[in-house]
Formats: C-alpha cells, sequence, structure tokens
C-alpha cells in the first residue's frame, strides 16, 4: 500500500470516529532455522557437518505468517485465536517490533508493549523489586512507582499466601508470576498492549480482575490485542476477534461470530 492511500484511508477512519492505532498490511514472516534435520543438538550437528565437510549448516525455512492484512482502531479489544502454530504469538511479537518482517509493513500509533508468560523478569531479585524496575522501566517516575506500588501487589493477589514479595521471584509458582507480570504492565495506561496468554495461569478470581482492568485500559488508552485458548476470556473480553489458522487469516469479526465458527471447525477436526 502506498504511504499516500495509507494516510487518506487513516484520515477518512478517524472522520468517521474510527482513530486507528495498528495497521499491520499484507506482512509475511519467515523463520529461518540452521542445523536442522542434521541431528539433536548443537554439537551433534557441528560434527556432522565436519565428517561430510559442509561449510555451512542446513537451512530450513517456516513460513509462519503468509499476507495478513488488518486494522486496529483505539478502544477496540482484539481477540486472536487459532490452533498450536498458527502465527497468533508471532503476529503479536511483529506487531511489538520483536520479529522483523520478510516483506509487507506494519505501522502503530504509539509504542506497542508486549506482555506474555515470558516477560522478563529478574529471578534473583525480590517482587518488590522487580515490581519498582517493571514501572521504572515503563516511564513511571520513583513517585509514581511509590504511588501505585501497594495496588499492584494487591491486584497480584502475590500476598494472600504469605510474604511472597519480599522473596525472589525465583521461589514464584508460574501462576504468582504471571499475576504480577501482568498487575506491573496494567498499572500503567499503553497505547497499544499485547497480552499472550497472560491470563492463562491465573484462578478465576484473579481473571475476572484481569478482564475487569482490560476494559479500563480500552476505555482510558488505545487497543488490547489478547492472545488466548481460553474462549470464554476472549468472549467476555474481545469485541472483535480475529482467528488465524496456518498463518492467514480465517475469519476476522464480531467476537462471538468468529469464536463460534472457529469451534465448529475444532470439532469436524
Amino acid at each position: 500500500m502506498l504511504e499516500a492511500e495509507r494516510a487518506e484511508r487513516a484520515a477518512r477512519q478517524a472522520q468517521f470516529g474510527k482513530i486507528p492505532t495498528v495497521i499491520v498490511d499484507d506482512i509475511h514472516i519467515v523463520y529461518k532455522i540452521y542445523g536442522a534435520g542434521v541431528g539433536k543438538g548443537s554439537a551433534t550437528s557441528a560434527l556432522s557437518r565436519i565428517v561430510s565437510r559442509r561449510t555451512s549448516p542446513a537451512l530450513t525455512e517456516v513460513h509462519a505468517v503468509k499476507g495478513i492484512s488488518f486494522t486496529a482502531y483505539k478502544g477496540e479489544a482484539i481477540g486472536l485465536i487459532g490452533s498450536n502454530g498458527s502465527g497468533k504469538s508471532t503476529t503479536l511479537s511483529a506487531v511489538a517490533g520483536l520479529l522483523p518482517v520478510e516483506s509487507g509493513a506494519i505501522y502503530t500509533d504509539g509504542q506497542p508493549s508486549l506482555l506474555g508468560v515470558n516477560a522478563a523478569m529478574m529471578n534473583d531479585l525480590t517482587g518488590e523489586r522487580n515490581v519498582v524496575l517493571g514501572c521504572l522501566a515503563m516511564g513511571m517516575s520513583r513517585a509514581e512507582v511509590k504511588q501505585r506500588y501497594q495496588d499492584i501487589v494487591d491486584f497480584s493477589g502475590i500476598q494472600e499466601r504469605g510474604d511472597f514479595v519480599s522473596l525472589p521471584m525465583r521461589t514464584y509458582s508460574s501462576g504468582m508470576a504471571a499475576r504480577l507480570r501482568f498487575s506491573i504492565a496494567a498499572a500503567k495506561t499503553h497505547d497499544v498492549l499485547l497480552i499472550d496468554e497472560a491470563l492463562a495461569t491465573g484462578d478465576t478470581a484473579f481473571q475476572k480482575r484481569s478482564e475487569d482492568r482490560i476494559r479500563e485500559l480500552r476505555k482510558d488508552a488505545g487497543t488490547v490485542f489478547l492472545v488466548s485458548h481460553n474462549n470464554k476470556s476472549i468472549r467476555d473480553t474481545c469485541d472483535r476477534t480475529i482467528w488465524l489458522e496456518a498463518g492467514v487469516i480465517r475469519a476476522d469479526g464480531p467476537t462471538e461470530d468468529v469464536v463460534a465458527e472457529y469451534e465448529d471447525y475444532m470439532k469436524s477436526r
């Protein structure tokens, strides 16, 4: 799409009250895997290359996302669904700027923030220190961190079973760590918030709090994307859903319609 055409379309959409925050324009994402199929482990692969006198490892390309396009608007909560390997997390990583695209383009209004179950936290530091550092990394002042600190800890629920906030993160269960990550990220208003399965490990009460917070973020800021295998969370949180399968968009529309179509597809497999 030409730059002039993209600007004209965005202006028309803004005129009718829909402000675009993310434009994904015909993107392709290809993973290049070196040494695939040679053997298990890098040592075996290296020995095989030496023995066969190969100067470079074998190269396998995986075409993970195949020419998808969509536009997200301010105030939307968009679910991304699909079977394993369909390209959901890959797409979020590309929107966040963490993965390059082979072709096509991604345009964002503001800074996307990716929250996933593997979001970096420092295992040797306490929960308290991770809260402080995480908030500072998002651009909060020390005064803002001090003001919001207790709300973040209370929201996460990690103190309900003891004073875990004063213990190193390595002592946390995966669920506790995921809840703390979400609580830190949700303490700030984001232009575009990308959530990748970060709610999957929380209990029912935490999921309800998280869904309520996502609705607040939609009102206060830009756009929320949610990747989840929990269709109930998608239904409860998102008004629009994109179904990806084998790297292409199968459906994009109202959540109930798209999720119902996806569930019928999964039953027929």
